[in-house]
Formats: C-alpha cells, sequence, structure tokens
C-alpha cells in the first residue's frame, strides 16, 4: 500500500509580511527558506525528517546547483532522506526571487495497514552491494548527497544512474568496479560530465563512477612527461607545465578533464601540427571489468594500449595517463572578431586562407549569437558575431605575415599576441562552469563557396537561431596523416570539423537548440562523408563506428571482448 501523504504550503525568503528578502542571492534566500520551512513544520508539531518529497523550484539552476548543498547539508544533519528534485521555472512569485521550496510529508495519521516511512526512490539491491562494498564514496537514489553527485557538466543532461560512486583512491574504484561486475550493473566512468548527454536515460542498471575527487599531476622535466591522475583537468596539467617551459595538447576549455577528452581522440590549437592528444600517451594505468589494476603500454597490454588511444571509453577506467608534452614556453594566439553582418565576407575568406596556411596554424571559426545578458562583456552582450580564434607556432614575424589577410579584413578587435603557453586555454573563451547545452556535429570534407551559403543560411545575417555558435574547426596537417606507433584514431580525415551548440536551460529550449543543430548539419550534410569525431558527438544515436577506419572497428570490438566480454563498462559512445 503506498504511503500517504499531505502537502506543505511553498517556502521562501520573505519575512512575516511577505517581502522578499536577499533579492538575487540564491544562497541566502535558499538558507532562509530552509529555515522558513523548518519553523513551518516545527509550528505543526513536525520537523525535517517527516519529508517524503522535496521540490526545489528555481529560476537558475546553474547557480542553484552551486549551492544546493545549503538545502542537502541540512537535511542530513536532521537525518531527513526525503526524494528531492529541482524543477526550474521561468518565474517565481516576486521579482528578484530565485528560489523557493515545496515540500511534502509522510501522514501523521496513517489508516490501518499503512506503515509510516518516507517516500523513496526504488534502490535496487545490487546498489546496496555496491555501497556496502565502498560506503564511503558511494551514495544511492534517495541518499543526502545523491542529487549533486549525479549532476554533470552539461547539466541539462539528467542522470539517474542505481548509484552514484565518488572514488578518491585506486582501491576505491577497485572496490566499485568488482561489486559492480558481481551484482549484474554496469560502470559508467565519467570526470567532469561535458560529453554526458548519450547517457541520458541509460544508466538505471549503472554505477556512475565520477572521478574529480582522485586527481593530482607530476611533471617530469627531464622525459617532457606528465602523470596524470583519475579525473585532473586541464587546466591543472597546463599550470603544473608552464614552470619547466612545457605545455600539452590540450583542449579549447580549462575545465575539461584529460581522460575523457584523451580517450575521444583530443583536438587541440596545436592539432595541426602535432596532431592528436590520444597519440601523445605514453601509458595508462586501468582497472580493468576484473577488477585488476594493469599499465598499459608498448610492451606491457599493447592491445589494450592501442584500443584506449583514441578508442573512448568502452575498455576500462583509467586511473592515471603518462603524457608527452611539448616544449613550447609561449605561443602567438588570440582573436579576431566582426559584426554578424560581415559574415558572408569573412568567412570565404577564413575559408580560402585555411586552404594556404602551413601547418603550424590551427584556427577555428564560429557564428555566435549572445543573450543580452549583464554578466557577458559589452562586446559579447546582446549581439551576433562572427570570431576566428586559435594559434600560430611561429615566430613574431612569420605570424603577423600569415595573419595579414584576415588582418586585412578590419576586425573591430584583435587579440593575436604572443602569450604564455598557459593564456591559450582563455583564448576560445569557453563556458567558464557548468552549462546546460544541447548539440550536433559533423566532419566536413572542403568548405567551397556552396557549403559557407548553406551555413549563412542558417546562421548568417538575416537568420534567426537559438544556437549559442556554429563552429568549423580547421583540420589536415599532422591530422590527415597516419601518426607513427598511433592508437586507435591514428589520424583525423576530412578538412574540417562542424560542431554547433545552443544553451538549453529547461526541456523546450532543448528541444529547439537540438533542432536548429541539427538543421545546420543537415544543410552541410553534402560536404560531409559522413564521419564523426566522438570528443564532438552528443547525440546517443551517433554510430560510434563512424569515428574509425573499418579496420580498427574490428580490432576495437575484438579488443573489448578480450577485456571487458561481459560490458560492464559503459562509454558515452561504445564500439
Amino acid at each position: 500500500m503506498s504511503t500517504p501523504t499531505t502537502t506543505v504550503a511553498v517556502q521562501a525568503s520573505l519575512d512575516d509580511r511577505g517581502r522578499l528578502l536577499h533579492e538575487d542571492d540564491v544562497a541566502a534566500q535558499l538558507a532562509l527558506a530552509v529555515t522558513r520551512l523548518e519553523a513551518a513544520l516545527a509550528a505543526a508539531g513536525r520537523s525535517l525528517a517527516g519529508l517524503a518529497e522535496v521540490e526545489v523550484r528555481t529560476t537558475d539552476r546553474i547557480a542553484l546547483l552551486g549551492v544546493l548543498d545549503v538545502l542537502t547539508d541540512r537535511l542530513a544533519a536532521t537525518g531527513a532522506r526525503p526524494h528531492t528534485r529541482i524543477r526550474e521555472v521561468d518565474r517565481l512569485d516576486r521579482p528578484g526571487q530565485l528560489v523557493a521550496l515545496a515540500v511534502r510529508l509522510t501522514s501523521t495519521t496513517p489508516r490501518e495497514g499503512t506503515v509510516m516511512t518516507l517516500t523513496q526512490p526504488t534502490t535496487s539491491p545490487a546498489a546496496v552491494a555496491v555501497r556496502e562494498a565502498c560506503p564511503s564514496c558511494v551514495v544511492l537514489p534517495g541518499d543526502p548527497g545523491y542529487d549533486a553527485a549525479r549532476v554533470a557538466w552539461n547539466v541539462a543532461v539528467d542522470q539517474r544512474p542505481a548509484a552514484v560512486a565518488t572514488p578518491r583512491s585506486v582501491e576505491d574504484v577497485v572496490a566499485v568496479v568488482r561489486a559492480a561486475a558481481a551484482h549484474g550493473l554496469r560502470v559508467a566512468p565519467q570526470s567532469s560530465g561535458h560529453a554526458a548527454a548519450p547517457l541520458a536515460g541509460r544508466l538505471g542498471s549503472s554505477v556512475l563512477l565520477r572521478m574529480h575527487e582522485l586527481t593530482g599531476v607530476t611533471v617530469d622535466p627531464a622525459t617532457r612527461t606528465a602523470r596524470v591522475t583519475g579525473g585532473t583537468l586541464w587546466a591543472d596539467v597546463v599550470a603544473a607545465a608552464a614552470p619547466y617551459g612545457l605545455t600539452a595538447l590540450h583542449g579549447s576549455s580549462p575545465d575539461v578533464a584529460v581522460a575523457g577528452y584523451t580517450l575521444g581522440g583530443g583536438l587541440s590549437f596545436y592539432a595541426r601540427q602535432h596532431g592528436l592528444a590520444a597519440n601523445s600517451v605514453v601509458a595508462l594505468e586501468v582497472v580493468t571489468a576484473a577488477g585488476e589494476l594493469v599499465r598499459a603500454s608498448e610492451s606491457e597490454h599493447a592491445e589494450l594500449f592501442w584500443a584506449l588511444r583514441g578508442g573512448g571509453g568502452s575498455f576500462g577506467v583509467v586511473v592515471a595517463i603518462e603524457l608527452q608534452l611539448l616544449p613550447v614556453a609561449d605561443v602567438v594566439a588570440g582573436m579576431l572578431l566582426w559584426p554578424l553582418e560581415r559574415a558572408p565576407e569573412v568567412v570565404r575568406a577564413w575559408a580560402r586562407w585555411t586552404r594556404e596556411v602551413p601547418e603550424t596554424v590551427t584556427t577555428s571559426l564560429r557564428v555566435m549569437s549572445f543573450p543580452p545578458l549583464p554578466e557577458l562583456p559589452p562586446f559579447l552582450s546582446g549581439r551576433r558575431i562572427v570570431v576566428i580564434d586559435g594559434a600560430l607556432l611561429e615566430d613574431d614575424h612569420r605570424a603577423a605575415e600569415l595573419l595579414g589577410p584576415l588582418r586585412a579584413l578590419a576586425p573591430e578587435m584583435d587579440t593575436f599576441a604572443r602569450m604564455p603557453a598557459a593564456g591559450l586555454l582563455a583564448v576560445h573563451m569557453d563556458p567558464p562552469g557548468p552549462t546546460p547545452n544541447v548539440g550536433d556535429h559533423a566532419v566536413l570534407d572542403a568548405l567551397p563557396d556552396a557549403a559557407v551559403d548553406a551555413l549563412l543560411a542558417e546562421v548568417g545575417p538575416g537568420t534567426t537561431t537559438s544556437l549559442l555558435f556554429a563552429e568549423l574547426r580547421h583540420l589536415g596537417g599532422a591530422l590527415g596523416r597516419p601518426a607513427a606507433g598511433a592508437g586507435a584514431l591514428a589520424q583525423l580525415p576530412g578538412a574540417y570539423a562542424l560542431f554547433c551548440v545552443a544553451v538549453a536551460p529547461f526541456p523546450e529550449a532543448a528541444a529547439v537548440g537540438a533542432a536548429d543543430a541539427r538543421k545546420v548539419v543537415d544543410a552541410l550534410a553534402p560536404f560531409s562523408g559522413g564521419r564523426s569525431i566522438l570528443n564532438f558527438a552528443e547525440r546517443a544515436e551517433t554510430d560510434a563506428s563512424t569515428a574509425f577506419e573499418a579496420e580498427a572497428v574490428s580490432r576495437l570490438r575484438a579488443v573489448r571482448a578480450e577485456v571487458d566480454p561481459d560490458g560492464v563498462f559503459q562509454a558515452n559512445h561504445e564500439v
């Protein structure tokens, strides 16, 4: 028989006269709403321990997630274990109000035969067994901390795994993997969760293994290598390498994790000269489906070593990576910016320019649309623009010579200059924190005038779009040649990578954004050979085999059958 519940009125940060306190301060509003909730419960002879469900209503989900522990810590301190969910709304009762709490209580007067228990999400015996194997790092649905632990960097993705494990040691990883495998659960390793979208709705029988607490970097300047632990972010690797005049084949965003980026290939602003990040890997330490810690290198577990370098996350939990670093202390990098009205001229000029520049030059072009937000700088807020950014591994004179044709287009902003290599992480202006988004992607074989026309018909002057950006990244150079001693992803055939992203703060916006991204991809389909890059593949239905040569796909599947015959590991794109 179901547990009867009663509803308590919505609580917010209001004073006794109903006036809003702490306008536009989400942390203070949440704290006062919790205080008022406890007072209302006490007045009714109840307590937080009687909560069956808490619904947090907010107009700013991202800001709320950063302070949600104000609520979850208080619930945990009082022994309350309600089901907690977040519902984003367009507005609340008063201007400046960012959050309100609505709760349901278990009834104080149960009917005969009714058991007074909290209403909890279903927890499987298998998930309980995993928690017992590592009680310090595993939370289950209904536990305090579960909702916070399951949130990916892409907060538009609603991950609802059977359990969430946050290991702080390799021993924790081993314990979780062994317990999950023994009880029929899959394991989905995840560090930051930038590419979590394909996992949505697929984790009900999985342990989400969040690696962000298992981190660390050690640099060996003599061998120009770095040992990177678990869920470490690129910002930490670049900072550790910089004092030695070294850098890495890092991504465009500082808060992307090394492991997921590298296992998927890894496309940097040094890529046209130095190739994929996956092929800079010297060795990996991996927990296998059998719960064994192994080292994979050219001389140890060589087939696993080959598969992990670009083959994705289907083969084990990577707890450490050894990377070859680059002797680059500084670099010419920056961006050029024009208003959208200049797009027809600028996009065509960039397309011609990319056919001629040497492989020391790696750039991208984005057509971008920004909402009028006060936190954005004036040159972005409320504007539609065209941006070219990237890096040139050249001396100052040669770099200026190569940039000349683009500068001749008179950009309204030009930041290209020599900078410390660590500064390259900020050039692309990626969002600085968790962001709800949807996207789509393709690889183009060429960018003729007809392709430019097709792109501008979707996002150029006179159009409307929900996309934050439609981006083209220049490929070719070293990316187009098989790397010596390469892994599963030896090269990236194609001339340009197309990547479209829309911010998706609520489901309706996600649907519109996904449709607009797909429209751009479809418009450019005549110029695509059907290849994918796993780092950019946001759709669950992406066929992972399209990222590889046919021979590599067969070999990857053979490696997986050997190291994970029962399919314990769940990657966002599985081979």
